[in-house]
């Protein structure tokens, strides 16, 4: 095992800490959940990153997903760095807009048109938006343990990050707010069906991630995501498929391509951002000629479609279709399954895996598809074993309801080295 330096990591958390709540710019960066104090980054390259302290890990966090092709991918740098020499924001059209809602639109099945933003949250606060105005409704579904950013609306039985302390809601969310979401169980049609009955004239949209990655990796039965599409079609209700994290990830088309299910509107971000800020949303025309400046629906953004994310996003877009990038990612994710799942399968564990995406479901029985049915206790679990591994130089998230993601800069080398260590930290417990 290997011994890590943190000397000048502590130093820098323990400053930031009285400037910056928490000394993190996002809470779950804040090791809270796993005890300990977090290492400061300093560089990545590859499937490694590297803290102040020069500690080499292999990361699995990717930056919680974004870096589908690792870390300084040249392809990618590069473009960031040719679009920043010709300026970083206009505030006014550029031409990758264009290039960029070209891909998106042609990969993603049922998309006619695309705009752009510089987050998830945006993007999902700004399709919901689309949905009220044009259905003339109020209320939103939404699904107890999906995180759809952090908007007011939103954060009401959220996901990973409020569960990871042990919170059902926010504080400054307005009652008002909240009451215009109404929240079902993930993998209930039953629930879902009796919602509609009674209140479905009332709803201008359900949001879902189709597969919820923010809250553990709750794999969904393709029964319950048709019963979402039928019920929502005959009550006159939008779907919005939130796919932040799992658009162009998954398949070139996300999780609709993968389910053949066609959502009204969908979400996106991480993956065609290349690793800078960005989100967009998307669906149907008839929809989104809703929004200003050709209907009565605002939306706007400063920097959004910016030339520096928009020259990175077709960037790593073009790599993945160039490189065959998602049967790759599927080859890599299959051998991690199949080199990681027994070492939990020992224990009376699973390992949960859809794609690229993974994630450690450390109880006992079948994984779970809804937040109530994941173990609390899993908790306590993971700390031991996320240590374990930091120390023997693997990054991995500091949360048990986080996911992990495999890019296209690991290697099945690099895969061997995380299950050898596994299995240490396994065997120390």
């Amino acid at each position: 095992m290997s011994t890590r330096t943190t000397t000048r990591s502590e130093d820098i958390f323990a400053r930031a800490q009285k400037l910056i709540p928490g000394g993190v710019s996002s809470p779950v960066r804040a090791f809270q959940a796993v005890g300990g104090s977090p290492p400061v980054i300093e560089r990545g390259s590859g499937a490694h990153i590297w803290d102040v302290d020069g500690n080499k890990y292999l990361d699995f966090v990717c930056s919680w997903g974004p870096l589908i092709l690792g870390h300084c991918n040249p392809k990618v740098t590069d473009a960031i760095v040719k679009a920043a020499q010709n300026g970083t924001t206009f505030g006014a059209p550029c031409e990758a807009e264009l290039g960029l809602a070209e891909r998106v639109t042609r990969l993603y099945p049922f998309i006619d048109q695309v705009r752009f933003v510089s987050s998830g949250t945006e993007a999902t606060m700004s399709a919901i938006r689309v949905a009220r105005g044009c259905t003339g409704r109020d209320y939103l579904v939404k699904f107890a343990g999906c995180y759809h950013g952090h908007a007011d609306h939103l954060l009401v039985e959220a996901g990973s990050g409020l569960v990871t302390f042990g919170q059902p809601a926010s504080a400054g969310v307005p009652k008002a707010f909240a009451e215009k979401t109404l929240v079902l169980p993930l993998d209930d049609i039953d629930a879902l069906e009796a919602l509609f009955a009674e209140r479905g004239s009332e709803i201008a949209a359900v949001i879902v991630e189709p597969l919820p990655a923010n809250n553990g990796l709750l794999k969904q039965t393709p029964e319950f995501l048709a019963a979402v599409r039928r019920v929502t079609k005959e009550h006159g209700a939008l779907l919005i498929y939130d796919e932040v994290i799992n658009g162009f990830r998954l398949a070139p088309g996300g999780a609709a391509e993968l389910y053949h299910i066609d959502p009204d509107l969908a979400t996106f971000g991480k993956v065609i951002g290349g690793g800078l800020p960005v989100g967009a949303f998307g669906g149907k025309a008839e929809y989104m000629q809703q929004l200003a400046p050709l209907g009565p629906i605002y939306q706007a953004g400063t920097l959004s479609g910016n030339p520096l994310a928009m020259a990175a996003g077709i960037a790593a877009v073009d790599f993945l279709i160039d490189n065959n990038g998602w049967d790759r990612l599927e080859e890599l994710g299959a051998y991690f399954e199949a080199q990681v799942a027994p070492l939990l399968e020992a224990r009376g564990w699973s390992l949960v895996r859809q794609g690229s995406v993974f994630w450690f479901s450390l109880q006992q029985g079948p994984a779970p598809r809804s937040a109530s049915a994941i173990d609390t206790q899993a908790a306590d679990r993971y700390r031991p074993i996320f240590h374990g591994l930091l120390k023997r130089g693997i990054n991995m998230a500091p949360s048990a309801y986080e996911v992990g993601f495999v890019s296209l800069a690991h290697t099945e080398a690099d895969i061997d080295f995380f299950t050898s260590q596994l299995a240490e930290v396994l065997n120390s417990l």
